[in-house]
């Protein structure tokens, strides 16, 4: 387990890179610990939990990556311990037997152990069934432990999972209280059970679980329209149990015998295709349009344009622009799910851009000897990483800019939609009251 206290730092920076991630919620126990997550996007979510724990973490993975030829070194240094399932090999499922004791041996230990209870990563809307492995591992584990085992969840929530740079939001939830059923033995199938419907209620409580993802756009509309009106708090916990909330009540709409919110879901998606159609957001309809506000805009943004600055960025684009278009040009014909085709553009980008850097180096070692290459070494990818963070602040600059032109070219309009959407706010104010069946929603949306 040479490579498990570096994981961190390393998924960290993995994570931060392929996606704008944050991470939100409550701070992750000491002592032993037991993190259930959600599976959406397969090798990608083991380095999203890890960016968020703070502390070294040992997972539960299935036993082909742990022996695989090429990449199972990796996942033996981290300490990763195998699963063994009955797609994969029936033949070794007896084996599952060690692994758990293993498991319940490392949290005895102290340890941080994280596992997905969704068994598969996938590319449904919502959470699959859980298995029982996770309740089994945290009974087992209090005799050893000489008592009860934090079981943290962790939500994973991607706008999309595909997309480099797009969010990426992890929460931390509060840990599951199960203190009434830690003194009864593994073997008591009541108890994995309970345990196990709480872990679900539990991962709930921190994902977004869509009927069908054709939902998405809606359900993201509603709560930005809400939270625009509402000044509701924009940290990623805050937003998440808001798109829950926004879910649970599209499905109580669908499920309503009379009909009585249905013309709230039509409002929201005229007023949504609205806005997209002149590419604005519900936010934007609050923008300062002022005169003074738009030149302290203006002065914040100076530094963007200074000539070393534009310099840094369009240099770290040309630097590392053949490894991107070689990586998608890649990674685009791989065939399978999304969640798929997410983990081959990570892993298939860390291997590509390795492969571009040592290029880079070997070329830089040719012409201009061993301390010019060294300094490509280090100097490369941080001049990649700045133009990153440079273009990206020119587009949002850009984005403000066309924003502000654009409101202050359509006055009259631009009341109309304020008015409509704070009449669709109010509304959705109303079905709020109307549904009693959220009270743990009260704190984030009033």
């Amino acid at each position: 387990m040479w490579l498990l206290p570096w994981l961190g730092p390393i998924a960290r920076a993995a994570a931060g890179v392929y996606y704008r991630t944050t991470v939100s919620g409550g701070s992750l126990p000491e002592g032993p610990l037991l993190i259930v997550a959600n599976h959406p996007n397969g090798l990608i979510d083991p380095l999203l939990v890890s960016a968020a724990a703070r502390r070294p973490v040992r997972y539960l993975a299935k036993a082909p990556l742990v022996s695989h030829r090429w990449v199972g070194w990796f996942f033996r240094a981290v300490g990763s311990i195998p699963v063994y399932r009955q797609q994969d090999d029936p033949g070794l499922m007896e084996r599952n037997a060690d692994s758990l004791r293993e498991a319940q041996a490392a949290l005895g230990k102290g340890a941080a152990l994280a596992l997905f209870p969704e068994g598969i990563s996938h590319d449904a809307p919502s959470l699959s069934p859980l298995k029982t492995g996770a309740a089994r591992i945290a009974l087992g584990a209090v005799p050893i432990a000489g008592g009860q085992v934090a079981i943290v969840p962790v939500g994973i929530v991607l706008r999309d999972k595909q997309a480099f740079r797009s969010d990426a939001h992890v929460v931390v939830g509060d840990p599951i209280e199960w203190a009434d059923l830690s003194r009864r033995p593994v073997e008591d199938q009541g108890a994995v059970r309970e345990l196990t419907a709480r872990i679900e209620e539990g991962l709930r409580s921190v994902t977004v679980n869509l009927e069908a993802w054709e939902d998405a756009p809606l359900v993201e509309c509603a709560e930005a329209v809400w939270a625009a009106e509402r000044g509701a708090p924009r940290d990623a916990a805050a937003r998440v149990e808001r798109l829950r909330v926004a879910t649970e009540l599209l499905r109580e709409i669908r499920h309503d015998p009379e009909g009585r919110w249905a013309p709230l879901v039509h409002a929201v998606v005229r007023h949504c295709r609205s806005l997209e159609r002149i590419g604005l957001a519900p936010a934007d309809l609050h923008t300062d349009l002022s005169t003074d506000n738009a030149l302290r805009w203006s002065l914040r943004r100076i530094p963007l344009v200074v000539l070393p600055v534009i310099v840094a960025g369009i240099a770290g684009w040309v630097l590392w622009w053949p490894a991107y278009r070689l990586t998608g040009a890649v990674t685009d014909r791989v065939a399978g799910s999304r969640d798929v085709r997410a983990t081959y553009r990570l892993v298939g980008g860390a291997v590509i851009y390795g492969l571009w850097l040592a290029a880079l180096v070997v070329a830089v070692a040719t012409w201009s000897g061993a301390y010019a290459a060294v300094l490509t070494a280090f100097g490369a990818p941080a001049l990649g990483m700045a133009g990153l963070w440079i273009r990206e602040r020119w587009h949002a600059a850009w984005l403000d800019a066309r924003r502000w032109f654009l409101l202050r070219g359509r006055r009259s309009p631009l009341r109309d939609l304020r008015r409509r959407q704070w009449e669709i706010a109010e509304r959705l104010d109303a079905l709020l009251r109307a549904a009693p069946r959220s009270p743990t929603a009260d704190p984030v949306l009033h």
